[in-house]
């Protein structure tokens, strides 16, 4: 088509493509297709110098008791469900302790929507990270979480941001964000933040000088428009705040979420090549702006998403160490992957692991 191939061309002298230009490339097929990939692994070769990264870090999920009732989450339950649980400040020290012998340079804090919870336990978990080890990077809460503490807190989204940054915040993940289009959040989860509240906790963050990372979770019930329009408002935000350190495209595991079942809404999932257009056309939409793309090997599985490594994305994410909500929904790729592991993964794909930090910086070559 020659309509893509002037779109690649504008791609590779770093111009910047439009919406309706993005669409067109998450539609090709054929050999316009092994143009995207080119081009994708070409740009991001150029900016990144064969160099894959990894950071070695722990997550911690505090709970799994939330009253949201998102319809892609088989994580969170009630708090009379058996299984539901709430970790003990002195529990989460003793992850915390974990993460610090396993030479984590991170923690990655994130629970459910908890009514349990008050404002001080949120903080509690920040300044228990910081007496462990102060050069551990507290990577932490999601815009929902920040949201909801604003309501606990009774205050604005900028003061409880600003407390947490005190009590020893470094940065956010951009999770919560699912696909940002109110229409698609009305049915898988009509309880959450919308697209402009999520934004405004985002940009409040990032005027505070917290970094965040952004993410989309794709492969249900959206349609390539809804992806076009979510990529859209990442880069829009970027363009104004330069807060994010990384696009990361999370596929919707769909084996045991109630949003599989649903019948008025039926999925439209993404298998292998849908996923590798998705994050071609990201490296390419995102160019100037967003640096890091990011794979989820939990998700995709080590095999798929070493190949992600040719199609724009230069981050394997980390060992985690602990993983509850891609595994209740159905994901099988288990919970955590060695650095050696990681290594060996990269190498393989003919790229230079790297060791990273959370805003990376580069750490260790291999």
């Amino acid at each position: 088509m020659l309509e893509a191939k002037k779109i690649l061309r504008k791609a590779e002298d770093s111009v910047e493509i439009s919406p309706d230009e993005a669409l067109i490339l998450l539609k090709i097929t054929g050999k316009d297709f092994t143009a995207l990939q080119q081009t994708a692994d070409q740009i991001c070769f150029e900016k990144k110098n064969n160099l894959v990264s990894f950071i070695i870090n722990r997550n911690i999920n505090f709970t799994n008791v939330c009253y949201q009732g998102c319809k892609f989450c088989s994580f969170s339950v009630s708090n009379k469900n058996k299984d539901s649980f709430l970790k003990t400040i002195e529990e989460i020290r003793e992850d915390v302790t974990e993460a610090k012998n396993a030479e984590c340079t991170e923690v990655c804090i994130q629970g459910g929507i908890n009514p349990e919870l008050d404002f001080d336990y949120y903080l509690e978990i920040l300044k228990i990270v910081k007496e462990i080890d102060s050069n551990i990077h507290t990577h932490a809460f999601s815009p929902q979480e920040v949201f909801y503490m604003s309501k606990l807190y009774g205050s604005s989204i900028y003061d409880v941001l600003k407390e947490l940054k005190k009590a020893g915040l470094d940065s956010m993940p951009g999770t919560a964000a699912e696909i940002l289009v109110d229409d698609i959040r009305k049915v898988i989860c009509p309880n959450k933040i919308t697209t402009s509240q999520w934004i405004d906790v985002i940009k409040s963050a990032h005027e505070l000088g917290i970094p965040t990372t952004s993410t989309m979770m794709y492969g249900h019930i959206e349609d390539l428009k809804d992806r076009i329009e979510h990529l859209e408002i990442l880069r829009n935000i970027q363009k104004e705040t330069s807060g994010f350190t990384e696009f990361v495209p999370l596929p919707f595991v769909k084996e045991n979420p109630l949003l599989s079942k649903l019948t008025d809404f039926p999925l439209k999932p993404s298998y292998g090549m849908a996923d590798l257009k998705l994050f071609a056309v990201a490296r390419i939409f995102l160019n100037n702006y967003i640096d890091n793309i990011q794979c989820s090997w939990v998700k995709l599985g080590p095999k798929f998403a070493q190949v992600s490594l040719y199609y724009g994305v230069n981050d394997f994410s980390g060992t985690l160490m602990e993983e509850n909500i891609s595994k209740s929904a159905g994901a099988e790729f288990g919970e955590y992957l060695a650095p050696e592991e990681m290594i060996s993964i990269i190498k393989a794909a003919g790229k230079k692991p790297v060791q990273r930090d959370t805003l990376y910086k580069l750490l260790k070559f291999y």
